[in-house]
Order: C-alpha cells, then sequence, then structure tokens
C-alpha cells in the first residue's frame, strides 16, 4: 500500500469532500474550513481546514463564534500532518481541550489478515433497532466508562434513516452483551471506517476485538470497499497492526465547549 497516497486520498474523500456522517447533519464549507453542523446529539466539529500562519488564528476565532451562536459544544479533528504546523497550539491557546491523541490506521482490505475467530461461547447479534442499540450503547457504557446518549440517539436515527451506511453489532456470552463495535460505509468513497470497538473489562484478552474487526472488514468487501480506516487507541494499535492495518498519521480531537 503506497502510505502517501491512500493518506492524500482520505483527506480528500473523508474530510475535504466529506458527507453528513447521520439524518439531519450538513455539511458547510466556508474559507478554508469544511465543518459538519449536526443537532445537539450529532457530531459537530471541523473535518478539514485549508490554513497557514496568516490565516489561522482567524479560522479559528470565526468558528468559535458560529458554534457559540448555535450553543453547541464543537470539535476541531486535527491530524498530524495539518498544516500549519502548530495548529494545537494556536487551538489551545483559544481555549480548545485536547483529548488523547489516536493513531489513523488504514489497511487495504484485500491484504488483511481476516481469519480471527470469536471464541467459544461467544455470538454475535446483528443491532438493526432500538433494542439492538440499547445492547450497543450498553457495553459502551461499561466498556469506556462513558455517557452513550449520544451515540445512542445518533445510531438509531442513522439506522432508521439511512441504513445501508451503517453496521452494528453486539457480541453475547449467553445473553450478557459483552462487546460492540460499528461500521460507517462511506457512500461514494473506497473506505469504511471502524468505530466504537469496546470490550468490557473482564472479557479482555480473549479475541473479542480482533473478532469484531474481522467480521466488519469482511462485510465492507462484501459492499465493494477496498480500505478500512480507524482511528486507533495505544490499547488496540497493535491489534490492528497484526491483521495487517498501517499506521499513517496521528489524530487529536481538540474539545470546545461555549
Amino acid at each position: 500500500m503506497d502510505h502517501a497516497k491512500v493518506l492524500a486520498l482520505h483527506d480528500r474523500d473523508l474530510r475535504e469532500r466529506a458527507r453528513p456522517n447521520g439524518p439531519g447533519a450538513r455539511v458547510e464549507r466556508t474559507g478554508g474550513v469544511v465543518r459538519q453542523v449536526a443537532d445537539a446529539d450529532g457530531w459537530n466539529g471541523i473535518l478539514w481546514a485549508d490554513l497557514d500562519e496568516t490565516d489561522a488564528d482567524a479560522a479559528i476565532a470565526e468558528q468559535i463564534a458560529y458554534f457559540t451562536g448555535l450553543g453547541r459544544d464543537f470539535e476541531w479533528k486535527l491530524y498530524g500532518h495539518d498544516l500549519p504546523t502548530d495548529l494545537g497550539q494556536r487551538l489551545t491557546a483559544a481555549g480548545f481541550t485536547p483529548e488523547p491523541q489516536e493513531t489513523l490506521m488504514i489497511g487495504e482490505i484485500a491484504a488483511l489478515a481476516l481469519d480471527a475467530e470469536l471464541p467459544d461461547g461467544i455470538r454475535l447479534l446483528p443491532a438493526t433497532d432500538r433494542a439492538g442499540v440499547d445492547l450497543v450503547a450498553d457495553v459502551h457504557e461499561k466498556a469506556f466508562g462513558s455517557d452513550s446518549s449520544r451515540l445512542r440517539a445518533g445510531l438509531l436515527a442513522q439506522l432508521t434513516a439511512d441504513p445501508d451506511t451503517v453496521v452494528a453489532v453486539v457480541a453475547l456470552a449467553g445473553d450478557e452483551p459483552v462487546s460492540a463495535a460499528r461500521m460507517e460505509l462511506v457512500p461514494g468513497t473506497q473506505f469504511a471506517g471502524l468505530w466504537g470497538g469496546g470490550t468490557v473489562e473482564s472479557w479482555r484478552g480473549r479475541g473479542i476485538y480482533r473478532a469484531l474487526v474481522a467480521h466488519r472488514t469482511r462485510i465492507a468487501a462484501d459492499c465493494g470497499y477496498h480500505y478500512i480506516q480507524v482511528d486507533a487507541s495505544d490499547q488496540s494499535r497493535p491489534i490492528l497492526e497484526r491483521l495487517g492495518l498501517a499506521p499513517l498519521t496521528t489524530t487529536t480531537p481538540y474539545l470546545y465547549e461555549p
């Protein structure tokens, strides 16, 4: 895989030419900035920016004023290769709070190792309705210790309005949900994104996460996608590298609360 070529394709198709990631959201292009605007349950933030030292501060101030006027928290999704090189420092100075850095990992599906299987006693349940979404959200809260109300509302809305663009699945031990994950299928691109893969702490280290990555990737291949993209934590990066995904750059969410 040509890393530079694939990273440029990712930036073009998923950032600069981004589509809304859910019903009720819209993508706007203003000056050198591409942003998504959604309701309070959706994702609001900056997807792409073509800035330099002369206009970055003004662009940051403009986005703060815009989202503050809407009463929205928002995220500036900063990648390691974005310019200007001190954009993260400028965001911090303007009042943004950086979240933990992750690694953008991409794999060419045809070259990945997709033979990972679920451990004995674990079965998969597709989440296609409210009951399934509740299971996904419950696992998310137990695995990550964070509120899942936005995930719950957004996933249910997407499954209802545009089910061909999202896949969600829950791993069950008997009737107990122990892991869950979802995948975004981006129409008109070669990319499917893996999101939200989490396993309840007592069930980690048994290969469930790896099997869910392989399961979703096989679905993406059947749907005609060529690449899998993941924003990987330090915990998931080694697993993804063993499957064949490559680290291309870093990504850091910078959050702003009016």
